[in-house]
């Protein structure tokens, strides 16, 4: 168990109120601080005031990008009690994104204790209306001050918080996706499956030339054929193609594997509907949109929940999905998912956790 010290901030920051949140705009008075130094371990763990950090010019994170994150909500119920949505499942996918990046594992128990304990000492940061959330940012950078590509032997591990607002402060509406063809985000064998900001940085063209065309996000493809589908922007993508839910499958690395995702699919399997995880090719979706078999599509991710889609373009090749509408396993999966996160239903599959 963490030994987490405490330092107040001297003064507190006006917050802001429930209906100017956005997202990522804001955030708390205080953050969580842990380090590591090779031979010592992880230690230190403390909640400090919010601020600056001061880190080396050369400090390998700058230079060699050996950094990773997550995300995930704190959700605050109608009787005032604060709660975490599968909070576990985000720590197992860092520790498996620091294996892959090199970064020394945070036992789960110890990342646990430490996001309880920050959310729990920012508890009046947690908004209180509808659809409002508190976002919770844990992140590992490499500090070594080194310039030498090697792992780094001293990291950071900081967690903030930023109260956020309704992904859909004008309801669920699908968005218009486009299909990139041109560029890719990950290969086989890269870090796709992992959370870093890379996968990010390398997204951003494609996502600023798809947004310039009137577009929300890209559909990203595999990059060595350009054929089999990944994952859109920040969500993983699901089908509904002849009755059937198709993802495609994380077997290759290539995809994020979403903590949304994972819970869709054991939701859906739960309800009776046929779920395949496999390859799909971008041909088969535009096959099945041109036979009417392509019913309904949406993205999962924790920002949003469920995105639907209502129209996928293919260099000027437009598919609608559904006639741009919402479909019922979209509209089901979001009221089950965020009945259950904002506590207003039995938590059946033990997916929640307690804060407070």
């Amino acid at each position: 168990m963490l030994d987490i010290k405490i330092t107040a901030a001297s003064s507190k920051k006006e917050k802001p109120s429930d209906n100017v949140l956005g997202f990522g705009r804001y955030f708390t008075d205080h953050m969580f601080v842990m380090d590591y130094t090779i031979g010592e371990g992880w230690h230190d763990a403390r909640i400090v005031p919010y601020g600056p950090i001061a880190l080396d010019p050369s400090a390998m994170v700058f230079h060699y990008a050996q950094e990773l994150f997550e995300g995930l909500k704190a959700y605050r119920c109608a009787d005032g009690h604060i709660q975490l949505f599968r909070p576990d499942k985000n720590i197992e996918r860092m520790n498996n994104t620091c294996r892959r990046m090199c970064v020394p594992e945070i036992p789960m128990e110890d990342a646990l204790q430490a996001i309880k304990t920050l959310v729990e000492y920012e508890k009046d940061w947690v908004p209180h209306s509808e659809g409002t959330s508190l976002y919770i940012r844990p992140f590992i950078i490499a500090t070594e001050p080194q310039l030498g590509v090697h792992p780094s032997k001293t990291y950071k591990f900081i967690i903030i918080l930023s109260p956020v607002g309704s992904y859909y402060a004008g309801g669920l509406n699908p968005v218009k996706i486009m299909i990139e063809r041109k560029y890719v985000r990950c290969v086989k064998g890269g870090t796709g499956e992992a959370k870093v900001g890379g996968n990010y940085a390398a997204s951003l063209l494609g996502q600023k030339e798809a947004e310039e065309k009137g577009y929300a996000q890209v559909l990203w493809l595999d990059g060595i054929e350009r054929k089999y589908i990944d994952e859109v922007g920040a969500m993983n993508v699901f089908f509904v193609i002849d009755g059937k839910v198709i993802t495609p499958s994380l077997a290759d690395g290539n995809i994020l594997p979403g903590v949304t995702r994972r819970s869709c699919i054991e939701l859906l399997k739960k309800w009776g509907y046929t779920v395949e995880e496999r390859k799909l090719s971008i041909d088969e979706v535009i096959e099945a949109h041109k036979n009417g078999k392509l019913t309904e599509s949406f993205g999962t991710g924790t920002a949003a929940v469920i995105s639907p889609v209502g129209e996928y373009n293919d260099d000027g090749f437009v598919m609608t999905i559904n006639n741009g509408e919402i479909g019922p396993i979209s509209q089901k999966l979001y009221d089950e998912l965020t009945a259950m996160q904002w506590g207003k239903t039995e938590d059946d599959m033990g997916w929640i956790v307690r804060v407070d």
